[in-house]
Order: structure tokens, then C-alpha cells, then sequence
């Protein structure tokens, strides 16, 4: 039952951060292992967005699709995703943004998973702690393309 947990300080406001993660179409282009993200359906409802998302993970010759729920709360700077279907037993991954300053924030990321097959956990496994390791700097310098450093 892999668990990663990060509390990272950014130079960019809660604010931002939360739109950059909340545009998970935009994933493929700068996320380690991403190889598509595709949006299923989107609902929005009390301030809230609701996706049903398809995301394609890739390492050398092995491809995994699995399809999460997220759902979006920005008055709160909230990002909630919970596992639909594909090689996990399960995964949650809850992302919140903290203001620092009215120029940094910080970015808490948690994420737990487990993969249905053991082989599959044993050959991914690993490279996901790894990838999940890269995540926040991937998306901070991603911040920093788009808003400036």
C-alpha cells in the first residue's frame, strides 16, 4: 500500500497552482509518465467541478489507462480524485492549496494506491514512487513557464 505524501513552498499564488493542477488535459505535456489524459464528461454544480477522467500511463513497453473521478473545489483550493476503474485495487489522491503570501502558497500533495496484480505493482511500483517523487517540481516549473519565476 504505497503512500507519498509532499508539502511543497511555491513561488506562485494558491490561486495559480490550483488552476494549473485543475487543467489535467494540459498533463501529457510536462507530467512524468503521462502519456494522455483525456476528459470523459465534466458537471458543475454549487461552485464545484466534477470530471470523469481517462489518464494513459506509460514506462518503457508498458501502457496503463485508468479512468478517476475529480472533483474540483476551488473556494476551498481543493482537488479531490478518486479511483473509478483500471490496474489499481485503489488510489486517492487529495491535492490543497495554502496561501503563504500574496506571492507563494503551498502545495500539499497526497496520494495512496495499491495495483491489483502483483507483477503489475512490482514492474510499476517503484517507478511510480519515483514519479510521484518528481510531480511537484514537475508542476512547479510547469507554474513557472506559465506565470513567470
Amino acid at each position: 500500500m504505497p503512500h507519498f505524501e509532499t508539502n511543497h513552498v511555491v513561488k506562485h499564488t494558491a490561486e495559480q497552482m490550483f488552476d494549473l493542477v485543475a487543467d489535467v488535459e494540459r498533463y501529457p505535456e510536462f507530467l512524468p509518465l503521462c502519456e494522455g489524459l483525456s476528459v470523459r464528461s465534466q458537471r458543475e454544480r454549487d461552485g464545484k467541478v466534477l470530471l470523469l477522467a481517462d489518464m494513459t500511463v506509460g514506462y518503457k513497453a508498458i501502457r496503463e489507462t485508468f479512468t478517476t473521478q475529480v472533483l474540483l473545489k476551488k473556494a476551498e483550493l481543493m482537488i479531490d480524485v478518486n479511483y473509478i476503474e483500471g490496474p489499481f485495487k485503489y488510489l486517492d489522491n487529495l491535492w490543497r492549496f495554502e496561501p503563504v503570501s500574496d506571492s507563494q502558497s503551498i502545495v500539499h500533495f497526497c496520494i495512496d494506491y495499491e495495483f491489483k496484480s502483483r507483477l503489475l505493482g512490482a514492474l510499476m511500483g517503484s517507478m511510480f514512487d519515483r514519479a510521484f517523487g518528481m510531480f511537484s517540481e514537475a508542476f512547479e516549473k510547469r507554474a513557472d513557464v506559465i506565470y513567470g519565476s
